[in-house]
């Protein structure tokens, strides 16, 4: 079961789930194929493969690292509204979690650059009363996601 599932209130139901987006993996990825590339260049200009082996290894494994690392960031990443709240479970072992109830979020919003445009991913930034102010990158479909807090907050307020 997931976070969320296991903390909602009684009378409480998801609105709407949120989870990272893919390009999380980007960075990760692009510096292994780029090691990869730059090893077998060099690998065919004729270095010393055993030196260049053992290079290539290091560097693979800081690329497995990072892919794992950002894989499990991936999974154990959670983002819902509900029909109270917004709950948010970043992390495994080093987790950092938001449960701030709907009337409690003086503002949400969500920030896009470029690249976020074209893939629809972003920044949330959730500001609760007393000027607390919790951001929380690369989520999928960003807008979408602001877009049902209001709507929970503004059938609250009626």
């Amino acid at each position: 079961m997931s976070y969320i599932d296991d903390n909602l209130m009684s009378g409480e139901h998801i609105i709407y789930r949120a989870k990272l987006h893919w390009v999380v993996f980007g960075i990760p990825i692009i510096f292994a194929v780029i090691i990869a590339v730059i090893t077998l260049v060099l690998f065919f200009a004729g270095g010393d493969t055993i030196a260049m082996g053992y290079v290539f290894l290091f560097f693979l494994l800081i690329a497995i690292i990072w892919v794992v690392s950002s894989f499990i960031s991936f999974k154990t990443s959670e983002f819902g509204v509900t029909s109270k709240r917004v709950l948010v479970k970043v992390g495994w072992i080093r987790r950092n979690s938001l449960e701030i109830l709907l009337a409690k979020i003086e503002g949400i919003q969500a920030n896009q650059g470029i690249l976020g445009r074209i893939l629809n991913y972003g920044t949330i930034v959730i500001k609760g009363t007393g000027g607390t102010s919790n951001p929380f990158h690369k989520i999928e479909a960003p807008f979408e996601f602001r877009k049902k807090v209001q709507e929970q907050i503004d059938l609250i307020q009626r």
